[in-house]
């Protein structure tokens, strides 16, 4: 058998289980090689926590060498170039031939796309959360707005898990009777493609904790010096502390390559991740994959970017790529199914989840908030953050168990 090189790109949430699912399946004959310019690993999940200071920088970071499986080669420098044509990555320290290729590389933030737009307070990046985290421990009073910039960006329930949390860490501090939280967001409803229930039922969520959701505002500018948003078409709002989604965009390096559409995203074929060229798949936020229209039916809608997409493509594509080094044809598609938790402070959550290929429209559905669904993501973060070993196994088993309970279909 010829030996073959698997490449995968980006040491995020899908090429890390992409790499360790190929080094599981593949025979030691064949290589696997991780490409990652941060040999940090970050879990990006738990910003939120460290934004309300339930988390410390080294509790949410690990090397990235420890999560994956023994056998991977990880390559930790940053990706300068893509020949598709003659399957090569160069890279800022080497040059690495493959066979086949999974990319998995993520958004990209660009705040410098809106004028005036600060970084610096942000749950979207390390340092932001731990700015945030410093602001909201010396906020005394005043309007807290959490800003979405543009569309799309990662992670859709984000922005409504910070504004409650932001709501019931200063209500911990005693200051919550003199502050005001808003979300501003061009979106017509919160997490609008999951329905008009869902959306509903969110917003039921913050006007629980008091929180004002003003949806269809499309940022246009922000002048620091004011503190004032400007907004097409609307009046500027001024702001004391503005906890920002940063515009996403994707990678220029893809675009190069002749991997993306117009708008910077790689289009794949949703049910088996391939792109247009040979051998050569795309996974998570960087991708661009159309769902059935829910507003108009003629008009499709975008997959959301998230984490609990990216870990079942790259499983998926995994097994596929393992099957065609086989010469072994492959049935198993990536079905559309996802979930997420929306932290609501005090130890609980909500939890959606759903079929987001399903016709008419994608079906999700909004659970009770319990203890439960909060218990669930410290959990998931433990079995993330774990080394490979007898407690990340014991984490794992208790994952799916609960998943099996509360009929969740989960791949860990």
């Amino acid at each position: 058998m010829t030996v073959k090189n698997v490449v995968v790109l980006g040491g995020g949430t899908g090429g890390i289980v992409a790499a360790n699912s190929l080094r599981a399946r593949l025979g030691r004959e064949h290589k696997v090689v991780l490409v990652e310019r941060n040999a940090l690993h970050v879990f990006a999940p738990s910003f939120l926590w460290l934004m309300t200071g339930k988390r410390r920088r080294s509790q949410i970071t690990r090397d990235l060498h420890h999560l994956v499986r023994p056998g991977i080669e990880v390559v930790c420098a940053e990706v300068v170039a893509l020949d598709l044509a003659n399957r090569r990555v160069t890279t800022t320290g080497l040059s690495v031939a493959f066979d086949h290729l999974v990319v998995a590389l993520g958004a990209e933030l660009a705040p410098e796309i809106v004028p005036g737009l600060p970084a610096l307070h942000t749950f979207y990046t390390l340092e932001g959360a731990e700015n945030l985290n410093l602001a909201l421990s010396q906020f005394t009073g005043g309007k807290v707005i959490v800003l979405v910039s543009a569309m799309p960006y990662k992670c859709p329930g984000a922005p409504h898990e910070a504004a409650m949390l932001i709501a019931d860490f200063l209500r911990r501090r005693g200051v919550g009777d003199r502050a005001e939280i808003h979300i501003y967001t061009p979106e017509p409803q919160p997490m609008p493609v999951a329905g008009p229930e869902l959306g509903e039922a969110v917003k039921q969520m913050l006007t629980a904790r008091q929180i004002a959701f003003h949806p269809l505002h499309r940022l246009s500018a922000v002048n620091p010096q004011s503190r004032e948003l400007i907004f097409e078409g609307q009046p500027p709002v001024h702001y004391d502390l503005l906890a920002v989604v940063p515009p996403h965009r994707g990678s220029q390096l893809l675009r190069v390559a002749g991997l993306t559409n117009e708008s910077g995203w790689v289009p794949v074929d949703r049910a088996t991740l391939r792109t247009k060229h040979e051998h050569v798949y795309a996974i998570g936020d960087a991708t661009t994959i159309t769902i059935p229209g829910r507003w108009k039916p003629d008009v499709p809608m975008m997959l959301p970017k998230a984490g609990v997409f990216a870990h079942a493509q790259a499983e998926i594509v995994a097994q596929r790529i393992v099957a065609d080094i086989a010469g072994l044809s492959c049935a198993v598609q990536f079905g559309g199914m996802g979930y997420c938790a929306l932290e609501a402070g005090g130890n609980v959550a909500g939890f959606a989840d759903g079929n987001f290929f399903a016709e008419p429209s994608p079906h999700v559905r909004l659970r009770k908030m319990d203890r439960t669904w909060h218990v669930g993501r410290v959990l998931f973060e433990k079995w993330w953050l774990s080394p490979l070993g007898l407690r990340r196994e014991l984490l794992r088993l208790a994952l799916l168990a609960g998943g099996k309970t509360f009929g969740i279909p989960m791949t860990l």
